[in-house]
């Protein structure tokens, strides 16, 4: 068959293969630079209202609750594209950012690089302080 003929693909549901707890991890991408921004976990419910909202919805299994990323700090991640990987185990979200996609105030939670000695190093600027944003935390 040739590359131009198409042929017919699951839909997004037939693809995606939820874990044992209901969850597909969920990398989450800067749209314009293609930095990684986060991994996070979503379950079906998040994966709808993501994409019924066109904004990242998660689900928090610290919390143990369905999130809008950004609903504390107003940084919402509002949606471009999503994929999903060759066996549909997880999910590729590429977003437009807006501020800042770290609680610990950096654009991405991928902020610290290891460095040859083997310690850790801040790679990245703050974008916002985080104490004066989630002060009502």
């Amino acid at each position: 068959m040739s590359a131009s003929k198409s042929t017919a693909q699951p839909s997004l549901w037939e693809a995606v293969k939820f874990n044992e707890q209901g969850l597909v991890p969920a990398v989450i991408q800067d749209a314009a630079t293609g930095r990684v921004l986060t991994l996070c976990y979503m379950n079906r419910e998040a994966l709808e209202r993501s994409l019924a909202e066109r904004k990242v919805y998660v689900f928090r299994r610290s919390r143990n609750r369905l999130m809008l990323k950004g609903e504390t700090s107003g940084h919402v991640q509002r949606i471009k594209r999503v994929s999903v990987d060759c066996e549909g185990k997880s999910l590729l979200i590429e977003i437009a950012q807006r501020v800042a996609c770290c609680h610990a105030g950096y654009f991405s939670c991928y902020y610290r690089r290891r460095m040859p000695s083997g310690s850790l190093r801040v790679v990245d600027r703050k974008m916002f302080d985080p104490e004066s944003v989630y002060k009502a935390r």
